[in-house]
């Protein structure tokens, strides 16, 4: 098996995220998780530990740069803010930029306690994000930050004749989403829009056709455009990385990151979160 396998396997699959909801799912073993996945115990222990090592080595080299230090310390957050990165798989792999953002704030600021949790399930979409909002509320964070919609875009099979969600009903679940947390929480929020994909890599993936996955660019800029009305300070992730995105930012399926890429998210979330007050 090639090291991108090994690494697609582990940020897109996540059966310890995937299966958590179901009932003994929280309960599975690491060696479970490495069965499902069919690799050895040992090499899903260790690759797992090497992608965290990454991801701290990441956010130090950020830290390195003055101006994102002192990004992170101008951040509006009080001593033991709580805060929730919600979304699908581009925010729950190992080495997202939320797990990015918990390194940065745990090397910059370890006094203040801040914590950062990662609710989100790959392959969801805004639908599902209804759903599952409950148990951000019950978290009752300080700050709710939204990468959700790219799957509302998703189409499956060679044909398809509509996208999983119909842009007028993710425009609904935005507005929902909003309200709710508005609502139930006294969290403020960072909205992000989806990014942009390599439609040839996507169609051509094997882990992805396998399942039927296609994306199309203008449906994710439809659901783009729907997040900057929604809110239209959004971090506009669509624009800013391209359609597609640069190379080095893309796996080798054209839809998930590269630590580069959630190294670049990572680094446009900071930029725009600390110009906030």
């Amino acid at each position: 098996m090639s090291n991108e396998h090994l690494r697609w396997l582990l940020k897109v699959i996540q059966p310890a995220r995937t299966l958590a909801s179901l009932p003994g799912g929280a309960a599975l073993s690491p060696e479970t998780h490495a069965s499902l996945l069919g690799l050895p115990p040992e090499l899903y222990a260790a690759e797992l530990v090497s992608m965290k090592a990454e991801v701290t080595a990441a956010a130090r080299e950020l830290l390195r740069d003055p101006a994102v230090a002192a990004m992170v310390d101008r951040l509006p957050l009080r001593k033991g803010a709580k805060v929730v990165a919600f979304g699908d798989s581009l925010t729950s792999e190992p080495q997202s930029w939320a797990v990015m953002l918990s390194e940065l704030f745990s090397a910059r600021r370890p006094a203040d306690g801040i914590e950062v949790v990662v609710s989100a399930v790959g392959g969801e979409t805004t639908t599902h994000a209804l759903v599952r909002l409950g148990e951000v509320v019950g978290y009752q964070p300080d700050w709710v930050l939204f990468l959700i919609g790219t799957n509302d875009a998703r189409t499956q099979g060679p044909h398809p004749t509509k996208t999983l969600v119909h842009h007028e009903e993710t425009a609904r679940n935005f507005s929902e989403l909003r309200q709710r947390v508005s609502r139930e929480t006294r969290a403020r929020v960072v909205w992000m829009t989806p990014p942009a994909v390599n439609e040839a890599q996507v169609a051509g993936h094997p882990g992805l056709s396998r399942f039927g996955v296609r994306f199309r660019n203008e449906d994710l800029a439809r659901v783009a455009k729907l997040v900057r009305e929604l809110d239209p300070a959004a971090i506009d992730l669509f624009s800013r990385l391209g359609a597609p995105p640069a190379a080095e930012l893309l796996m080798g399926d054209g839809l998930h990151f590269t630590i580069a890429g959630q190294k670049r998210l990572a680094l446009d979330v900071l930029t725009h979160w600390s110009a906030l007050t």
